[in-house]
């Protein structure tokens, strides 16, 4: 029988030959010591050309596609294709990962840059958003994303130059980037006129913002900032492949197969056209040029590489070559020589030498080549052909022999006879052709018997028979060389084999996996003389096998390298080499075969040889030869621990279920009990599937776990104190080199570690995100900095964290079995070991990865299961236990030798100051010295040497022995039994603490009149617990079966106990002795209950659905209860022991009559006045509402009612005890709840006197003791959380404001839709119509210089004739008047010690300086602006941030940001892009002012908390199901955080990434409701206040309410300020201004005291957004967008901002000579604004809505236009009305006086104006009006001799009429010749231009030409406004935008002279003043 380990032979990678140039681009360099780096297949290459060696990186698992050089030129940056592609930088001189970079792309790696100073290295995915990431590398770490482009990009490259600056380019795009925080903004490159739209395929930066690209077509672009600066046409012939920069210049390379260099500043030196030279071709294409000094590198498309030194640059150095297109099929060895032939798809035949590693020579043929064979004697070369043909050379000169074509379909194999007479020729038409080689190749016969492609063939030695394999994987023979088949097995049986390369064959049969029917295996090759197969598949990995091998699953040393699937693989003549061949990477590996002996000495000479060779992993087929696994591990290794319900999923189930109970939320349901539990003692360990999880802590306490709680046990006292931040079973525990905190890691579909402290049991970080399933092994580093974790998922992912931050450092897949252990080495921070099932190895941190070696056994045998491992004295000395009592000891990973410790496994280990302790399966703990040389002393744990203080008994003796641990003089040990003892070093045991073992515990009773309680378990254990303080075990007794119930006898002198296998004993109270035993069922007995009174009779409940009843006295069964269909779950006995109330698993509930068990019916009425001795059943009126509302998932599986009635406990399948208050009417009651218990609690009960409950878990083995608290002695806890399922259902109030700001829906201005209802076809789609001239023929502007036409008056009247007319070059933002006080809050503050205050408006941050009243503005947002806060701490000054809406949060350019910047420089400080889709609605700086918080509009409303400087991600979570309005910082603290919504507080901790909250409670205050809750401040002694919708303020302590200050305001309290300095808070709410009462309220630190303050503002109701306090000043902002500034001491108000409080601003009009406007909105007022005073000078209300406003020629009247139709003429001195009239009952557009103030035209929506004369007096009589308009009226203008009146219309079209008769102008001349005195329109010939290409959604909304007619601004609905020339007829003019308007921009004006442009925004109700820059004369 073969040996059926792996080969103890090896290969080790000699030689590649090949370069990849296909497909990829700039992948070759020189390094820092002139060695070449490249990349073959999955290989890194470091190619010395002086010495003729290579090197190999082989850290990636698939194809190489991109490479990057570090500045420094030692390091390599190497990107991967695949599914989970990473990025490896690894160091070119010792082949070794420095940092692995993973996680964050798919598909592939395209492109990779490092920037200048090589700290940061960007990566460009292949995936559909071709993703780009930028990583501190060395940390592994994403410092930003974005999505780069939706088509591929083909370069990126950092500028050199300008800091965090990158530039991109690709199919028809170039980019460049600013890196700003986490953010990458992009900026397209304009191409503009100086070059056309094109594919980009490489660039280099430069000097002064100058980029090089090289194109598609061979033109170089030359780029200035983001604009084409010119091209150099023509640098090459084609696309421009390469760019390289270096000291001298730049260096190009194309398809054209030349290379230029090029001088600094992109002048032209030389060019080198590589196909003119010896070694060139026509078609070479250039892929990558390296310049360095006179070297010049090239790599082509055809795998070659050249040298080129620049004086002889007519003779290239040909350095490397290889195959190009197609695949490589064809490989054959020379019989005699170290030679190898290749032939493949691109039609050359190639051989090799192997010992000169070179290319010997070369042939072309007519066909792609799939196969070749080398005749016996080494003189013919078969090739066989794709077409079917074959062609045999001479191999001493290539010359043709002779060229056969008998077949159609491709040859697959042919093979020369070990006699050289015959050749065999496989093809595809399913036959071997025979040919005779004397004969000059004559066929001679034909094997036929296949019925399916040939793939492989063998000749027997004596050249007598063939075997072939075919496509159908059959096995046939032929006799040869007649080709007859031989079916005979006898005669085969004798056939020796010359080769043996098939696949197929019971000699092979090892080298497929077990259970595979895959076919994936393309070539093997026997090495007969060593004994070893060589196999080549499609998985890119060669395997070396021992042959034969017989036994399916063999195991194997496997290779990587080759990157897809490997062709073929042959061993060379002499056995020396393995030579393979890649299909697709058409690469040629040689192999080293390192022989049995030679790999011992292998292993002491070289590291970088083994390192190779650590590649050679063993199989996966581990379990072909395992000896016997111990019972234990075999039990454990099987356990899963994967839930149907994780924890994580209830809300989402709880959100499904919705629906269920919208009605019920209505109902007034019960509140919750007013007392509550506390944990107060735990019965239980978990030692029987975990190990090393058990320790002291400093102070002598000793902490471990069971179910999910953390356990600090007291030994003094015998108290415990829990950790309860888990919410599933806890697996794994280390505790802090300190001993003061400990780490957790439990169950979950996101499993997360906890650590925490174990003196203060706070959590002081969470780590969450990367396991799944559960954490099974933790390790704190020496330094306590770093924490190792193990998941249980497939792969057992290993991580390192550093775990105060909450980061994880590095990540890698740990093995495919189980990982027992992880340690950390406590010398290197960055080395650790992990051990498990057949696994030991050893790690080292590279960047975001970790590298990880297999121990090495060599000698020694074979890996075992490891199960412990410890550190020794030095750095590389480990020693672990196995599973066969060894241990064994490694140097480095090696194994040096193995010590005989124990019998059986060896579960835990310790060090000690001199020596180690272990512990094992046979339950000794033995001491050893440091060597493990000898062992000191074992102590046997037996019940003999128990201590008399020990608090329990020991249930057997040498138990197995789980964790063990050292301190305070004892060892301290676990035991699998769930004991935990502490061994004292003379030898005495104390039993501290114990609990059940294995499997669940269903059992229990409590004793009816003293404190002791009984359980029964599937452990087949009884055991009588104490459960007064001195917490103990007092006796147990062993059964022969589990037990599932028990039940004391009312006098407590009997317990009656139900067994598994349906029979049930009743044993002495006391003794536990057996009184009597029935067995009358099959099934188990499920519950067993005494009758009350004497318990004369006893009710046996049994699974086959009976319960039997029993006369105790007489021991008889009286009466059988019939009639269920379910098993039994529960009994309960009325209070006379007469009837018996039963429930089943069908959820039925019965009634049975006792003795005899008739059924009685009952209705439900009745039994509700029924006295029941007992209550423990779950169905019925009374406990309807203790369902949960997800009841489909999760069962109530017990509950049990308090003596006195009132308090109903029951435990559930999730592992929740709730307390409801009984009886429980009406679905979903209210709870409290508390969580210890991990899975399902089986079963709870009360103590006979109600003061202690005690609760049992299934699967958690455990005991709970709880004690029941009263709620007078009760101080709130964690873990005393009230909920019910369902809100509660109270609405939280209602307000039209804040219901408004609720359901905002804030879209990005970029998807923004017309404001105006517009139909018709958009102007740039419209036909043009042909003006007079060209209707003539005449051709504008070509028009003859004599003309006899009058030429064209002026389109339009200019003002200002006498100056020289000035067109405008360029808009500057002056003045904004408005504010964002509608919908935000918190948004006003004061900066600079109270010179300025800061606030925004649109998407404008505005900085107003109160001395000055200056304006200067933050305008970097790209939409508008949300929240706004500053940085109250004194190192950063005047830092602002503020959040703005956004788009989805998918990290691109729309997706939503925060901008930190500094207030007075306006310099952007960071970007923090973030994921809160839709917006950010809140931002607050923390304490330190280092970490920013920000709240986002998604839907799950998550909370940020981002380290602003750094641009990165502390911690997010989701925060509220719905609205959250505001999340502040508390003053004093970087981790604790307030958020406050829509029926919401909740009060958070940042631990470590984590974000851990608790819900307010209110239960403290009788009949507090939780409200809708808009606002927070804080006080001393974490006090929180916040204000509620209706108008009171909650005070909080901790998390629970402990005061309500009522009515603080009388509306909504919408903002809270609390003042640092004083600790004063300033309130503002909605009110009426009353005598006592105002909007604003200052109040002292408690909020006891306050005074009010009014606002003089006269309107009726104040409501007040924002407040904020400076020095004796109280700055205010409303919602009628004022800000205003109260003095403390006098109450005096000044307003210092005015705006329109409801938009859109429609209306607007300038004064004619002044520098006046006036606006007019829908909130019903018009304004008057002054621009050089800088404020509003009046307002007036109308009372309705405004649409439009204009001054008459004069400015002395102003025209108003109503939104009901109605307009008014006001007289300006004395705002009297002149006149009005309303003969319309829609909305007024447009309204104007004519120049010469005769007419006035009035234009509505009712596709009319109306002309009248304001020459008849104030009466305003219509004189006519002009019908036929398509749509409604959008703008009007005047001609200059008031004639004419042009409109605007929503159908996109352009009208004339006459005025004053209303007739339509349709003559095109006479429309020509019209000079107009204003000019408003969007549309018209003039204004074409205007419009812009994506104005599908959105419209240009209004327009205006300047005075001086040379100019026209323009508004649209995206918000820009945008400055023309004019008139502008072409199609989508050049223009210049300005950005700073939300969307919707709603009219447009220039002031007199020109001076200013104001625009009107329609959404942000603000109006922007921009000062016009005139070109210079």
């Amino acid at each position: 029988m073969a040996d059926r380990t792996a080969p103890n032979c090896h290969l080790r990678l000699e030689w590649v030959y090949g370069y990849r140039g296909h497909q990829c681009r700039n992948n070759l360099y020189y390094t820092a010591a002139k060695e070449i780096v490249y990349f073959v297949a999955g290989v890194g290459v470091v190619y010395n050309a002086r010495e003729h060696k290579q090197k190999f990186y082989l850290g990636h698992n698939d194809d190489i596609i991109s490479l990057a050089l570090h500045p420094e030129r030692v390091l390599v940056a190497t990107g991967q294709v695949g599914k989970d592609p990473y990025v490896c930088v690894w160091d070119s001189y010792t082949v070794q990962t420095v940092s692995i970079l993973k996680d964050q792309h798919s598909h592939g790696i395209a492109c990779l840059a490092f920037d200048l100073d090589g700290q940061c290295l960007v990566s460009v995915g292949l995936d559909s958003k071709n993703t780009i990431c930028v990583w501190d590398w060395r940390r592994g770490k994403v410092l930003a994303a974005a999505p780069g482009h939706t088509d591929r990009i083909f370069d990126i490259s950092w500028d050199l130059y300008q800091p965090n600056k990158l530039v991109s380019c690709g199919v028809k795009h170039i980019k460049f980037w600013t890196l700003c925080g986490n953010a990458l903004t992009p900026r397209r490159g304009v191409f503009g006129k100086a070059g056309e739209l094109q594919t980009i395929l490489c660039l280099a930066c430069a000097r002064d913002e100058l980029t090089y690209s090289g194109t598609l077509n061979g033109d170089v672009y030359v780029w200035k900032a983001i604009s084409l600066l010119h091209t150099i046409q023509a640098a090459h012939g084609s696309g421009i492949f390469s760019m390289n920069a270096c000291e001298e210049g730049f260096a190009t390379g194309g398809r054209d197969g030349c290379v230029r260099l090029w001088d600094l500043s992109f002048k032209p030196i030389t060019v080198i056209d590589l196909r003119e030279t010896d070694q060139g071709y026509k078609g070479l294409s250039v892929r990558s040029v390296c310049w360095r000094g006179d070297h010049i590198l090239v790599g082509t498309q055809d795998s070659e590489i050249f040298e080129v030194v620049v004086h002889e640059r007519s003779k290239p150095f040909l350095l490397m070559q290889g195959h190009c297109e197609g695949e490589l099929w064809a490989l054959a060895v020379h019989p005699t020589k170290p030679l190898a032939m290749t032939g493949s798809d691109d039609r050359s035949v190639r051989i090799w030498s192997l010992v000169d590693h070179a290319l010997i020579a070369r042939c072309n043929m007519e066909e792609p080549i799939r196969c070749a064979a080398v005749s016996t004697d080494g003189i013919h070369l078969a090739l066989g052909m794709k077409d079917g043909s074959f062609t045999v050379l001479r191999v001493r000169d290539m010359t043709e022999v002779v060229h056969v074509k008998d077949r159609k379909e491709a040859v697959q194999e042919l093979k020369y006879s070990p006699d050289g007479a015959y050749l065999a020729v496989g093809s595809n038409e399913n036959a071997v052709d025979v040919y005779g080689v004397v004969q000059r190749y004559k066929k001679v016969g034909e094997c036929s018997g296949s019925v399916s492609f040939i793939t492989h063939m063998d000749w027997s030695t004596d050249s007598k028979y063939l075997q072939t394999n075919d496509g159908t994987s059959r096995r046939l023979f032929y006799r040869m060389p007649s080709g007859k088949e031989v079916t005979n097995r006898e005669e085969l049986k004798l056939v020796q084999w010359a080769s043996w390369t098939c696949v197929l064959g019971s000699e092979v049969n090892g080298i497929w996996p077990k259970y595979s029917e895959i076919n994936d295996i393309n070539s093997v090759d026997a090495n007969f003389s060593s004994q070893v197969l060589v196999t080549a598949d499609d998985y890119g990995l060669v395997k070396l096998f021992r042959y034969p091998c017989i036994r399916k699953g063999a195991k194997y040393r496997k290779y990587l390298g080759h990157s897809a699937h490997i062709t073929n693989a042959r061993w060379s003549h002499d056995y020396q080499w393995v030579i393979t061949i890649g299909g697709a990477d058409h690469s040629v590996f040689q192999w080293k075969f390192v022989p049995e002996r030679k790999t011992k000495e292998a292993l002491h000479i070289a590291p970088q040889e083994a390192l190779a060779d650590s590649n050679s992993e063993e199989s996966d087929s581990d379990q072909s030869d395992v000896p016997e696994m111990d019972s234990e591990i075999e039990q454990e290794t099987q356990l899963t621990y994967r839930r149907q319900v994780y924890k994580e999923d209830v809300p989402q189930l709880k959100e499904q279920c919705r629906e269920k109970y919208r009605a019920v939320a209505l109902k007034k349901r019960e509140r919750a009990p007013s007392s509550g539990l506390r944990l107060h003692f735990i019965h239980g360990y978990r030692g029987h599937d975990c190990r090393s999880n058990l320790f002291y802590t400093q102070t002598g306490e000793i902490v471990y776990h069971v179910a999910a709680v953390g356990v600090v046990y007291n030994r003094q006292q015998n108290t415990q104190r829990f950790y309860l931040g888990h919410d599933d079973d806890i697996l794994s525990l280390a505790i802090h080199p300190l001993k003061d905190y400990v780490a957790t890691g439990q169950v979950g579909r996101d499993s997360c570690v906890h650590v925490w402290d174990a003196e203060q049991l706070r959590p002081l970080a969470v780590l969450r995100g990367f396991h799944q399933q559960g954490v099974c092994a933790l390790d704190f580093s020496a330094d306590g900095k770093r924490l190792a974790s193990v998941g249980l998922d497939d792969h057992h992912t290993v991580i390192l964290w550093d775990w105060r931050k909450g980061e994880k450092l590095s990540a890698m897949r740990g093995s495919k079995e189980k990982i027992f252990v992880v340690k950390m080495n406590p010398y290197v921070p960055d080395k650790l070991i992990t051990a498990g099932v057949k696994h030991m190895k050893f790690w080292h941190k590279a960047g975001g990865g970790m590298i990880g070696k297999k121990g090495v056994c060599g000698s020694m045998g074979k890996t075992e299961t490891m199960l412990c491992a410890a550190f020794g004295w030095t750095e590389d000395t480990v020693f672990s236990g196995t599973c066969t009592g060894d241990i064994c000891i490694w140097r480095d990973m090696f194994l040096m030798k193995t010590v005989k410790a124990h019998d059986g496994p060896v579960f835990s280990m310790h060090a000690l100051e001199k020596g180690f302790v272990t512990g094992g399966k046979d339950g000794i703990v033995a001491l050893w010295d440091e060597t493990f040389e000898r062992c000191l002393k074992t102590y046997a744990i037996k019940r003999a040497v128990l201590a008399p203080g020990s608090k329990g008994l020991l249930l057997e003796d040498n138990p197995s022995i789980r964790a063990i641990s050292l301190g305070h003089g004892h060892i301290l040990v676990g035991t699998k039994n769930g004991e935990i003892l502490e061994v004292d070093k003379g030898g005495p045991i104390t039993l501290l603490v114990q609990g059940h073992m294995e499997r669940e515990v269903w059992g229990l009773a409590a004793h009816p009149h003293l404190p002791l309680c009984a359980s029964v378990s599937d452990d087949k254990t009884l055991r009588i617990w104490d459960l007064s303080p001195s917490h103990c075990m007092l006796a147990v007794r062993k059964l022969k079966k589990g037990g599932r119930c028990c039940c004391f006898s009312p006098d407590g002198k009997a317990l009656a106990v139900g067994l598994s296998d349906g029979s049930f004993l009743i044993v002495n109270g006391d003794t536990l002795e057996d009184l009597v035993s029935f067995h009358h069922r099959k099934d188990l007995i499920t519950d067993i209950r005494f009758s009350p009174g004497v318990g004369k009779y006893l009710a046996v409940a049994s699974a086959d659905s009976f319960v039997d009843i029993y006369n105790v006295m007489s021991s008889k069964r009286v009466g059988v209860c019939k009639g269920s269909l379910n098993y039994i779950t529960h009994l309960d006995w009325d209070r006379r022991g007469k009837l018996l109330q039963v429930n089943t698993a069908a959820k039925e509930q019965f009634f049975f009559e006792a003795p005899r068990g008739k059924k009685q019916t009952i209705p439900p009425s009745e039994v509700e006045k029924m006295e029941w001795s007992s209550w423990t059943c779950v169905l019925g009126v009374s406990v309807e509402g203790i369902w949960p509302v997800i009841s489909d998932v999760t069962e109530v599986t017990s509950a049990c009612l308090s003596a006195d009635g009132k308090v109903l406990a029951t435990g559930d399948d999730l592992g929740y005890i709730k307390l409801f208050r009984y009886p429980v009417k009406g679905k979903y009651g209210k709870f409290k709840l508390y969580v210890a218990h991990s899975s399902h609690v089986t079963n709870v009960r009360w103590s006979h006197d109600d003061a202690l409950l005690v609760s049992v878990g299934g699967a958690d083995t455990c005991l709970m003791v709880w004690s029941h608290e009263l709620q007078g002695c009760r101080e709130t806890r964690q873990g005393d959380s009230e909920e019910s399922d369902i809100d509660s259902e109270d609405d939280g109030g209602y307000d039209s404001d804040v219901t408004r700001e609720n359901e905002m829906t804030y879209v990005i201005k970029g998807l923004s839709t017309n404001i105006r209802p517009m139909t018709g076809v958009k102007p740039p789609l419209q036909n043009k119509e042909q003006c007079v001239d060209e209707r003539q023929g005449v051709v504008r502007g070509s028009r003859p210089p004599v003309s006899r036409a009058l030429p064209l008056p002026d389109k339009l009247q200019t003002n200002n004739v006498g100056k020289k007319k000035r067109a405008i070059e360029d808009l500057v933002l002056e003045l904004v008047f408005g504010y964002r006080g509608n919908d935000c809050r918190n948004n006003v503050h004061y900066l600079n010690d109270g010179a300025d205050i800061i606030y925004h408006t649109a998407s404008v941050g505005i900085v107003l300086n109160l001395t000055t009243a200056c304006q200067s503005f933050y305008t970097e947002h790209s939409d508008d602006i949300l929240c706004l806060t500053i940085n109250q701490h004194p190192k950063f000054p005047n830092v602002v941030a503020t959040g703005q809406v956004g788009d989805t949060g998918d990290m691109s350019a729309t997706s939503p940001c925060v901008h930190v910047w500094d207030a007075v420089s306006k310099q952007t400080l960071s970007v923090l892009r973030c994921a809160h889709a839709r917006g950010v609605c809140a931002v607050s700086f923390s304490a330190t002012g280092k970490l920013l918080l920000s709240t986002g509009l998604d839907t799950l409303h998550t909370l940020t908390i981002w380290k602003w400087q750094e641009g990165c991600q502390v911690a997010s979570g989701s925060g509220h199901a719905q609205r959250i309005f505001v999340a502040e910082f508390r003053p004093d603290s970087d981790t604790q955080f307030v958020s406050v919504g829509v029926k919401h507080v909740r009060f958070w901790t940042l631990a470590g990434r984590a974000l851990l909250s608790r819900k307010g409670v209110l239960s403290a205050i009788e009949d507090a409701r939780m409200q809708t809750m808009l606002s927070v401040a804080f006080g001393a002694n974490s006090l929180t206040f916040t204000g509620s919708i209706s108008g009171d303020v909650c005070v909080w302590r901790e998390h629970v309410l402990v005061r309500i200050v009522a009515k603080a305001h009388s509306g909504p309290v919408f903002t809270m300020y609390t003042t640092l300095k004083d600790g004063l808070i300033v309130t503002g709410g909605k009110e009426r201004p009353s005598k006592e009462g105002g909007a604003l309220k200052l109040w002292d630190q408690e909020l006891k005291r306050c005074r009010a303050f009014r606002l003089e503002t006269g309107q009726i109701i104040d409501c007040v957004r924002s407040v904020c306090r400076g020095k004796g000043k109280i700055l205010v902002g409303t919602r009628n967008a004022e800000i205003i500034e109260v003095g403390e001491k006098n109450a005096a108000c000044n307003i210092l901002v005015n705006g329109h409080m409801d938009g859109p601003i429609w209306g607007l009009g300038t004064h004619p000579s002044r520098e006046l406007f006036l606006s007019a909105a829908e909130d019903g007022t018009v304004r008057l604004w002054d621009i050089p005073e800088r404020k509003m000078l009046n307002k007036v209300n109308l009372g309705h809505a405004v649409r439009t406003v204009s001054y008459s020629p004069e400015g002395d009247m102003v025209a108003i236009g109503m939104k009901n139709g109605e307009f008014i003429i006001l007289l300006v001195s004395s705002l009297k009305i002149w006149g009005k009239k309303r003969d319309r009952r829609s909305t007024i557009q447009d309204i104007r006086f004519s120049p010469d103030s005769h007419y006035l035209a009035v234009g509505s929506s009712e596709r009319a104006v109306d002309v009248y004369d304001l020459r008849l007096g104030p009466q305003l009589t219509r004189v006519n009006s002009c019908r036929d308009v398509h749509s409604f009226v959008l703008s009007m203008d005047f001609s200059a001799d008031s004639a004419y009146l042009q409109l605007a219309t929503g159908a996109y079209k352009r009208l004339v009429y006459e005025v004053p008769s209303g007739r339509q102008v349709t003559e095109t001349a006479l429309i020509d010749r019209i000079t107009w005195a204003t000019w408003t329109s969007v549309l018209g010939d003039e204004v074409q231009g205007i419009w812009s290409r994506n104005a599908e959604k959105a419209d240009v909304t209004c327009a205006c030409v300047s005075h001086s007619g040379l100019n026209v601004v323009t508004g649209d609905d995206f918000g820009m406004v945008k400055l023309f020339d004019f008139p502008c007829p072409d199609k989508f003019a050049k223009h210049k935008r300005f950005l700073g308007h939300s969307a919707h921009v709603t009219n447009i004006r220039f002031t007199s002279g020109d001076r200013y442009v104001i625009s009107a925004g329609g959404d942000d109700r603000s109006l922007f003043v921009w000062k016009c820059v005139h070109t210079p004369h």
